[in-house]
């Protein structure tokens, strides 16, 4: 019984839902004629018109979007063979973080190279002697024979050789001390400076046998050290000092 009222509600549920689907179709269906069709017979439609040459306008970079791959130059693969290097050798933690360092170093060896070239560039400008801007010349001027024969008599002398000795430079201090004995000479009028003169036509000059005996012993001091490259000891640099500020200790007077 139970299962005859069973089919009965289904069979009667199916017959309504199909007779209420039909017509809601029914009713959803529109039928449109000929009268409902609206012509536009006012507006004209135009063939689009295009320039010559329109596609000129888009081959610049900015329509290019093809994204093109630029071969490494041999710096770059410089820099990427340091990076590896710097990466294995400092353990860094990725390729970027030495790429980095790699950057930071480049350039600041950059920077030191600049600042060293301006500096020996100045150096070059400001001090043609060795003299830096405001410092004292650590090379001392060996005058020619050019220059002694011209300015002989204006030659300070004295200040060359102190110079000179500060520097621990003795042969260059005999230099001085017998050109200066010359310039005394030649103020005494003892002689007369010329230097196509040698030391033997100055020792011909002097009349005083003790003067004579003097200049030369000095000369022979001077030959033997000055051309004859003797290196000296401090005595032996003391005892030829000391006889030549006795002869111009002689010639002062």
């Amino acid at each position: 019984m139970n299962k005859l009222l069973l089919l009965f509600w289904l069979f009667f549920s199916v017959s309504v839902w199909s007779q209420d689907s039909l017509a809601i179709a029914k009713k959803d269906s529109v039928v449109f004629t000929e009268k409902d069709i609206i012509v536009d017979t006012n507006s004209e439609v135009s063939q689009p018109k295009f320039e010559t040459n329109f596609k000129e306008k888009y081959k610049s970079s900015e329509f290019q979007y093809e994204a093109k791959i630029t071969e490494k130059s041999l710096w770059d693969k410089f820099k990427e063979w340091l990076a590896y290097w710097f990466k294995k050798i400092f353990g860094l933690s990725n390729m970027n973080v030495s790429e980095k360092y790699v950057e930071y170093t480049l350039k600041t060896l950059a920077v030191l190279i600049v600042c060293y070239v301006i500096y020996m560039i100045t150096k070059l400008i400001l001090n043609k002697e060795g003299q830096w801007i405001f410092g004292k010349s650590t090379t001392k001027k060996i005058y020619t024979d050019e220059e002694i024969e011209k300015n002989l008599t204006r030659i300070d002398f004295e200040k060359l050789i102190k110079e000179t000795l500060t520097d621990g430079n003795h042969r260059l201090a005999i230099r001085y001390y017998y050109l200066f004995v010359l310039k005394r000479l030649s103020e005494k009028e003892i002689i007369e400076w010329n230097t196509e003169k040698t030391n033997t036509d100055y020792l011909y000059e002097i009349k005083s046998a003790d003067l004579k005996t003097d200049f030369q012993y000095l000369s022979y001091l001077y030959n033997y050290i000055w051309y004859g490259e003797f290196e000296m000891t401090e005595d032996s640099f003391l005892q030829a000092k000391n006889a030549f500020e006795k002869t111009l200790q002689s010639l002062k007077k």
